[in-house]
């Protein structure tokens, strides 16, 4: 099993992936589990949420997860808030070793409307990044430095969006010429699992957690409406008609899991049993 963390998050904090560790190996006794880390330090890694090429960070995680060997024959992955986008990324664009199943809480798939908000106060680096963005997320200054402006989707200017962000269009084939090979590897997976926070208030829309957006004019747009979905960019529709992709909903706020729903939710039928290896795929 391989976890990424969300915003504000590392690697290795105990509070937060250091307990998904020890739930997942209570659970799934003898199960290998590796937290994706950016940077050489959990410090690094930190940061690494906040500042940086999200393709290049992309691209030193396929890197990683190639050289470790527990991995070899691929892996069931979870993904945190930006961590799933940073997962379905590395699916997308690497996939070796390749996912089983993708579950992903809270990501923003569809992109968000506003920049995330600070979980803490004190954390200079997300305040940091707060304070770059408002150079002009969409200037080619603010895209190669902060994270988050690559996920960033104005609804109110689409041209923008699809013209300047760096990261999310092509992510998600919407530049017009869609990328095959992305299409392939998300339609290879197993199951892919989305799960959005009942009550969340930090990634806007809360429904980009199922890749839903907004119209000019703030409304919603869901998957099944979107060409993305109708003529099948990225393989979800394929995914969705064949049982493989799945919509859950978790009580309470953005990235509070109770113990007990990650372990009825996901690790029971996600992760203790068998995947169902499809021949004609591996």
């Amino acid at each position: 099993v391989v976890l990424w963390h969300g915003m504000g998050d590392d690697c290795c904090n105990e509070e937060s992936m250091g307990r998904v560790k020890t739930l997942v190996s209570n659970s799934l006794p003898g199960v290998f589990v590796h937290s994706v880390q950016v940077g050489d330090t959990p410090k690094e890694d930190h940061n690494a949420g906040f500042f940086g090429v999200l393709k290049d960070q992309v691209d030193h995680v396929c890197r990683q997860l190639k050289d470790i060997p527990e991995l070899s024959n691929g892996f069931n992955a979870i993904g945190f808030s930006q961590g799933g986008l940073f997962l379905r990324a590395y699916v997308e664009h690497c996939n070796r070793p390749s996912v089983h199943r993708l579950i992903t809480f809270g990501s923003p798939h569809g992109g968000v409307s506003d920049i995330p908000n600070c979980t803490d106060p004190r954390d200079f680096s997300c305040a940091l990044m707060r304070s770059i963005v408002r150079r002009g997320v969409y200037t080619d200054y603010v895209q190669h430095r902060i994270i988050q402006a690559q996920y960033y989707k104005n609804p109110k200017d689409l041209k923008g969006y699809l013209k300047k962000n760096i990261f999310l269009p092509d992510l998600n084939n919407e530049l017009g010429t869609q990328n095959s090979t992305y299409r392939d590897h998300l339609s290879s997976l197993d199951m892919f699992v989305m799960i959005r926070f009942e009550e969340d208030a930090m990634i806007k829309p809360a429904e980009t957690a199922w890749f839903w957006t907004q119209d000019s004019k703030g409304a919603l747009v869901r998957l099944e409406d979107q060409l993305l979905y109708r003529q099948d960019w990225l393989g979800l529709q394929r995914l969705g008609n064949e049982g493989r992709l799945v919509f859950l909903v978790c009580p309470g706020q953005h990235m509070k899991i109770t113990d007990a729903y990650f372990e009825e939710k996901v690790i029971r039928p996600y992760l203790a049993e068998e995947p169902l290896r499809l021949l004609d795929q591996h």
